[in-house]
C-alpha cells in the first residue's frame, strides 16, 4: 500500500473543521486547503522523543499515525548528533498554528508568496491550493530537505519554486513578493526579506534572541523601513540554521565564590513569562544564555531554575518564595546575570504588566529596534 492509498480526505476534513470550530480558521478558502491536502504524504517519517530522551520513529500510515498527523501536533521530521545526543531539525509545523499564521498574513488572490523554511512542504502545499505553483516560492538550507519536498508535492500534483538556500538571502532572482512568512526563528531581520518585499506588502517573523526569548512579528513594508506589531498569542518555531555552523558548548558553570541574595523578579521567566524573558535579553543577557532546573538530589523534585552563560556565569533562583514574596538567588562568575531579568521585571511592572500586543518591531536599513506602545516610546531596544 502508497501512502496515497491510505484512507485519508475523512481524517483532513475533521482537522478543517476542527481549526474552524476552534477559531484558527475563518477563511473558507484556508479551509478548503487543508481538507484538500494529504499531509501524510508531505510527512512520510515523523519521530517522537521518548521520557527517557531516545528519540523513535513512528509509522504515520497506522491509525494512531494517521491519526497524529491529521491532528493539531507539531511532528519532528529529521533529527541531527549533537554530540552525544539527537535533536531536531525540521519539523512539520502544527496546523493549528499554520493556518493562524496564513490568516494573519492577509493573502489574496494574485499574490505572490514567498517561504523561508519548506520543511515538509505542507505549507507550501496549502499556498499552492490557494493561489496556484507559479505564485508560490520556498527556500530551505539543505537539498536534503528541498528535494524530497519537492518530490512529494509533485506526487500529490503541486509545483511550486523550491530552492535550496540559506533562508537569510531570500530568493532575489524572483522578487519582489507581496507577503514573506518565515517558519524558522531569527535574532534579528535579515536585510534580504525587507528588500525583496513589495511597498506595503507584509512580514509574518518569529523573532527569537533565545529560547522563548521573543514571538511572531507582523511586520508592513512603508518605504525603506518594516514596522509592526508581536500577536497576541505566542508561537515558536527551531532556530534558521546556516552553512558551516557548530553547535557551542558551554563550560562548567562557575559554582565557587557563589553571591546569594533576594530578588522580587519570580524564577523561570522563560516558561512563566516570556515578555520578561524577551525584554531581559533585550537589557543585557549576554547571547548563549541556557536555561534549565536544579533538583534535589534526594527527592528528585526540582527546586530551582537555572540560567548559565558562555562565560561560566551561574544563576539560580529557588523557586519557593520566602514568606514576604521574595526569592533567593545565587550567582557565580563575572557576570551578574539576573540582574537583567530584575530589570526586565521592574520594566514591565512600571508599564502596567504589557503582553505581546504592546510590543512592536521596526526595521530599517540602519538598524532594528524593539519598542513598547509607540515606535518613538522611551521604552525602546536595538535589536541585533
Amino acid at each position: 500500500m502508497t501512502t496515497l492509498d491510505v484512507a485519508w480526505e475523512s481524517r483532513a476534513q475533521v482537522l478543517a473543521d476542527e481549526l474552524e470550530a476552534r477559531g484558527d480558521l475563518t477563511d473558507p478558502a484556508w479551509k478548503a486547503a487543508v481538507a484538500a491536502t494529504p499531509r501524510h504524504v508531505l510527512v512520510p517519517v515523523a519521530y517522537e522523543q521518548r521520557s527517557n530522551g531516545e528519540w523513535c520513529q513512528f509509522d504515520v500510515t497506522s491509525p494512531s499515525g494517521l491519526d497524529r498527523v491529521y491532528s493539531t501536533t507539531t511532528l519532528v521530521t529529521a533529527l541531527a548528533c549533537r554530540g552525544t545526543h539527537y535533536e531536531g531539525i525540521s519539523s512539520s509545523t502544527k496546523p493549528d498554528l499554520v493556518v493562524r499564521m496564513l490568516e494573519a498574513l492577509d493573502v489574496h488572490d494574485g499574490h505572490k508568496v514567498l517561504e523561508i523554511g519548506t520543511g515538509t512542504g505542507y505549507n507550501a502545499a496549502l499556498l499552492v491550493h490557494r493561489l496556484g505553483d507559479e505564485r508560490v516560492f520556498s527556500v530551505d538550507l539543505d537539498a536534503e530537505i528541498v528535494d524530497p519536498a519537492r518530490e512529494r508535492l509533485a506526487s500529490i500534483g503541486l509545483h511550486p519554486t523550491l530552492v535550496a538556500r540559506d533562508g537569510v538571502e531570500g530568493l532575489p532572482e524572483h522578487a519582489p513578493f507581496d507577503r514573506i512568512v518565515a517558519t524558522c526563528s531569527v535574532p534579528a531581520v535579515p536585510g534580504a526579506w525587507r528588500e525583496q518585499l513589495v511597498d506595503g506588502g507584509l512580514l509574518l517573523v518569529d523573532i527569537k534572541l533565545n529560547t522563548n526569548a521573543g514571538n511572531l512579528a507582523l511586520l508592513r513594508r512603508d518605504g525603506d523601513q518594516l514596522s509592526g506589531w508581536f500577536t497576541d498569542r505566542w508561537a515558536a518555531f527551531m532556530a534558521m540554521r546556516h552553512h558551516r555552523e557548530r553547535p557551542r558548548a558551554l563550560p562548567a558553570p562557575i559554582e565557587r565564590g557563589g553571591r546569594t541574595r533576594f530578588t522580587l523578579a519570580p524564577p523561570n521567566p522563560w516558561e512563566h513569562n516570556r515578555v520578561v524573558w524577551f525584554l531581559a535579553h533585550l537589557m543585557g543577557l549576554p547571547e548563549g544564555v541556557r536555561f534549565g532546573v536544579r533538583f534535589d538530589p534526594d527527592t528528585r523534585q526540582p527546586t530551582a531554575g537555572t540560567i548559565t552563560a558562555p562565560d561560566g556565569s551561574h544563576a539560580f533562583v529557588m523557586l519557593e518564595p520566602t514568606p514576604e514574596g521574595a526569592w533567593s538567588v545565587t550567582e557565580s562568575g563575572p557576570t551578574p546575570l539576573w540582574r537583567a531579568v530584575e530589570e526586565a521585571h521592574r520594566v514591565w511592572r512600571a508599564a502596567g504588566e504589557p503582553g505581546w500586543s504592546r510590543l512592536g518591531v521596526t526595521v530599517t536599513p540602519g538598524g532594528q529596534w524593539v519598542w513598547l506602545d509607540d515606535p518613538h516610546s522611551e521604552h525602546r531596544w536595538r535589536l541585533g
